[in-house]
């Protein structure tokens, strides 16, 4: 069994985040399964200053555990992404690219947009045409070459 560099790097990496995640649910675990005591007090202001220490340390514990799950979860998600794209680069046989000419084709310029009124004094079929939406200018199109075949025709 021969492993390559990039899978044994992946694998590593995927075992580093899988402790820091195990670590990080033992840890909350641990937190909370810890004595939790609810304080009980006649004066608010001594109750605010005695719950005020605790308060703050469990807020510490929190972001501490979020920020290693937070890392523990990348680093598992980058180990597998490697993992995957080893396992999808040997898969698949590396085909090297064969070099084509390049042809660069060149569009016809645009004939000058002439004005409407210009093609009513001319052709007044073709200006109705010009003033029509895309889909319309199709059809008007297509029905003026059938009106110049058919006289043709007879």
């Amino acid at each position: 069994m021969k492993f390559d560099k990039v899978e044994v790097s992946g694998l590593v990496v995927l075992f580093i985040g899988v402790i820091l995640l195990a670590a990080t649910f033992f840890s909350a675990f641990m937190f909370l399964v810890g004595d939790i005591t609810i304080l009980s007090s006649v004066d608010l202001a001594e109750l605010f200053g005695n719950a005020l220490a605790p308060l703050i340390e469990a807020v510490i514990h929190i972001l501490y555990l979020g920020i290693m799950g937070w890392i523990g979860s990348v680093t598992t998600i980058r180990a597998v992404q490697l993992l995957k794209k080893e396992k999808d680069a040997t898969s698949q046989p590396q085909v090297k690219p064969s070099i084509a000419p390049i042809t660069i084709q060149t569009q016809p310029k645009p004939e000058p947009h002439k004005d409407v009124r210009e093609l009513k004094k001319e052709d007044p079929e073709k200006a109705a045409i010009q003033q029509l939406p895309a889909e319309t200018k199709r059809e008007a199109a297509e029905k003026a070459s059938e009106k110049m075949v058919e006289p043709a025709a007879t």
